[in-house]
């Protein structure tokens, strides 16, 4: 409920001032065969990021089927629109599942993709730099850099706060440590140690790319397809179909910051960051909103649908399975 109340305030602060009603006709005139496109390209990426997920688990020993772990990373991110990074467990849980392929590794494998994710946004934040420094750099100063900077000044006191939470993470990992070398079986290691050992094997499996090509081909696809999904969308909105292809790199950052927030679905963070990006590209608070709002329900509403879909045929093959050994044991039962 907090983080849903952050998303709403930021959701209020982007919408404050504007029209709403305006806003609403604008989006309601534009160009859906070009917002078809950039919904195509961003299924494409979704394609390509489960594949690369696969790429990372076969280090592990497994193998599993394509439709399964789309299906998962859908659920995933389904999963993410009610409670912020809860997508990366249920991805997991899911494909663990459906797969037989071990949680833990599974998860390692997720934080690995999660790290590269965060060097790929700061290598293209370099290209939009070097493309649209005054832009980029203005932007930082005034939108994310000065409100941080206020926010540190007036809340020194907090330091405290987090040397104490600090001590006590310290203390926690001690006591965890501690157990796990009590818990220790003469016969084996423990559950504990085997879920850490299989969640360290996920985290390695980047160093053990069977195709690593393959891996950075889709690493740049997944990317390339995120700005296509931008730069295609803006020829749906005619205030923004005259914004050229560097308009794309620095609405492909800062919307991608606006999605690492965390909120459920990068909610009003999205919305604030790329309607405040436009302005630099001399569109009304109004004319971003429109845009930034069509992008970002056309993406929500995919994920809905393709996220309740994919659950849905994610239990139809459980279901499947469970019948089939069932009619096996019971073949097996007969001929007893």
């Amino acid at each position: 409920m907090i983080l849903l109340s952050i998303a709403l305030g930021l959701l209020y602060l982007a919408f404050k001032g504007v029209d709403i009603r305006k806003t609403a006709e604008e989006i309601s005139q534009a160009n859906f065969l070009w917002l078809a496109a950039s919904i195509g390209v961003s299924l494409i990426a979704f394609v390509s990021r489960a594949y690369r997920w696969n790429l990372l688990i076969e280090p592990l020993g497994y193998r599993p089927r394509l439709s399964s772990t789309i299906y998962s990373l859908m659920v995933g991110y389904l999963a993410n629109l009610a409670v912020p990074r809860l997508g990366e467990v249920t991805r997991c849980g899911s494909l663990s599942r459906a797969e037989n392929v071990p949680f833990n590794g599974l998860l390692g494998t997720v934080i690995i993709e999660r790290i590269i994710d965060v060097i790929t946004l700061l290598i293209c934040l370099i290209l939009t730099a070097l493309i649209e420094y005054d832009r980029l750099g203005n932007f930082l100063m005034d939108s994310i850099i000065n409100p941080v900077k206020e926010r540190i000044n007036t809340s020194l006191h907090s330091l405290v706060f987090i040397v104490i939470s600090i001590l006590i993470l310290v203390f926690l990992l001690g006591i965890i440590l501690w157990f796990i070398r009590k818990s220790r079986q003469s016969t084996g290691e423990s559950k504990i140690l085997t879920m850490i050992k299989g969640l360290v094997d996920g985290l390695l499996s980047i160093g053990q790319l069977k195709r690593p090509m393959l891996f950075i081909f889709h690493s740049v696809l997944i990317w390339v397809m995120y700005f296509f999904m931008a730069y295609l969308a803006f020829f749906a909105l005619p205030v923004t179909s005259g914004l050229s292809w560097s308009a794309g790199m620095f609405i492909l950052v800062v919307g991608g910051m606006g999605m690492a927030a965390p909120v459920q679905g990068g909610i009003g963070a999205y919305h604030l960051l790329v309607s405040q990006g436009l302005i630099l590209y001399g569109l009304s608070q109004q004319d971003g909103l429109a845009f930034a709002t069509l992008l970002h329900t056309s993406q929500i509403l995919v994920v809905i649908f393709f996220g309740a879909l994919s659950f849905l045929l994610l239990l139809l093959a459980s279901k499947k399975s469970t019948d089939d050994i069932a009619g096996k044991d019971q073949k097996q039962n007969t001929y007893a």
